[in-house]
């Protein structure tokens, strides 16, 4: 077996190679992400989800709707 593979499987150096292929997968979703303007301001407006206060859909004990009284 070549020596190169063997170097792979020692633990303390396939830490190395999954860290260095985790952070380039990483980096790259961001880049993918936020080369975009378009995209970038559509996921900047997710952010502001939570706090959107719709009207909630909220019924009295007896079934009936509030908004139609």
């Amino acid at each position: 077996m070549p020596d190169w593979l063997l170097w792979f499987t020692r633990y303390e150096n396939s830490k190395v190679v999954a860290l260095l292929l985790f952070f380039s997968v990483f980096c790259g979703i961001l880049i993918y992400l936020f080369s975009s303007r378009k995209r970038s301001a559509r996921l900047e407006s997710y952010k502001y989800i939570p706090l959107n206060d719709d009207k909630a859909d909220v019924t009295t004990p007896e079934g009936r709707d509030k908004g139609n009284e």
